[in-house]
């Protein structure tokens, strides 16, 4: 059991060195390009973050394990949402924009709700069947490319694009290397993350196993942790750096494309099964992405202050009580 505990901490060694690759080498790409760096940091280094989440579903719809697929991005979503805006709330208080209070928070709480009303059976609504369909997944896919859409038709002057120049990613993020060196550090991110994935999820199964632990207890601690590594320290930096709106986006961008992106493709590659998510895991999910919205509106206005902070974190833990006695 040892080898398998040494293969899951390769596994994400891996995944997190593929991320850091794939997301240098492809935003060196974007900027020899002349994209902006709204562009940039809104697909290329966003979805880089997320990378990890998106191999470890991935290889897990594939390999049938759609308890690991749904609770990996479940547990993902809470911690970024409970835990890395706590703590970087606690090192600096963030800045939440109109736009985003306009745009991006409803549209993070009404995803998570998609999410609830599509998978769980007798919500509501009615019209869950405990499951994610590939129509599902299609659905998931196309409002992503509706979102994008309306982003990149934004004006330069625009509120996103001035946060964007104003918080941007760190140097080292946004070098530009040769495009030999940029493809390479692409296809090296790529294959990382691809036998990281392996690695992880093949690990994480076995330890589930010998301990009688479930797949989903799993995903929704040690895998979502793990693979929300790359926002973590995305955050924290930026917090430390005051760049809060920096932060904000990388989390509401990561739980956003999480569900849409990760989620929608995964079932399309295998319909995923809800069967073992309970209405307390999709609950918390749905609680947090309505707290990020009301904190702007409570305490200190438009802010998610070190208060809010503290309730996010008390949160995390009286859920990961629940877990451990459920």
């Amino acid at each position: 059991m040892a080898i398998q505990f040494l293969l899951l901490a390769a596994g994400l060694i891996l995944i997190l060195m593929g991320a850091n690759w794939l997301v240098d080498g492809s935003s060196s790409i974007a900027k020899k390009t002349g994209m902006s760096e709204f562009i940039i940091g809104l697909t290329i280094v966003g979805i880089g973050t997320s990378t990890p989440e998106m191999v470890v579903s991935f290889i897990s719809a594939i390999q049938g394990k759609t308890d690991m697929a749904i609770g990996n991005i479940v547990g993902s979503n809470i911690f970024n949402t409970l835990v890395i805006l706590g703590i970087t709330a606690l090192i600096c208080p963030l800045d939440i924009s109109k736009e985003s209070l306009k745009r991006d928070l409803p549209l993070n709480i009404g995803v998570t709700g998609l999410l609830i009303l599509l998978g769980m059976k007798g919500t509501i609504f009615g019209v869950g069947t405990d499951s994610l369909t590939r129509i599902d997944g299609l659905i998931m896919l196309l409002i992503l490319v509706l979102y994008f859409r309306i982003l990149l038709k934004k004006p330069k002057g625009g509120s996103l694009e001035s946060n964007a120049q104003t918080d941007s990613t760190p140097e080292e993020a946004t070098k530009v290397f040769s495009t030999g060196k940029s493809v390479f550090l692409i296809i090296l991110g790529l294959a990382g993350l691809v036998v990281g994935g392996r690695l992880f999820v093949n690990s994480a199964t076995e330890i589930a196993l010998f301990y009688n632990m479930s797949q989903k207890f799993i995903a929704l601690t040690i895998m979502a942790a793990g693979t929300s590594l790359p926002e973590l320290a995305t955050s924290v930096v930026a917090a430390v750096k005051g760049r809060g709106q920096m932060a904000m986006g990388n989390v509401l961008g990561s739980n956003i494309s999480n569900i849409l992106l990760i989620l929608g493709a995964s079932a399309v590659i295998n319909p995923l099964s809800f069967g073992s998510m309970s209405m307390i895991d999709l609950g918390v999910v749905l609680v947090a992405a309505v707290f990020m919205f009301t904190s702007a509106y409570t305490f200190k206005s438009n802010k998610l202050d070190r208060y809010e902070a503290v309730i996010l974190l008390l949160l995390e833990a009286g859920y990961m009580t629940w877990l451990f006695m459920n």
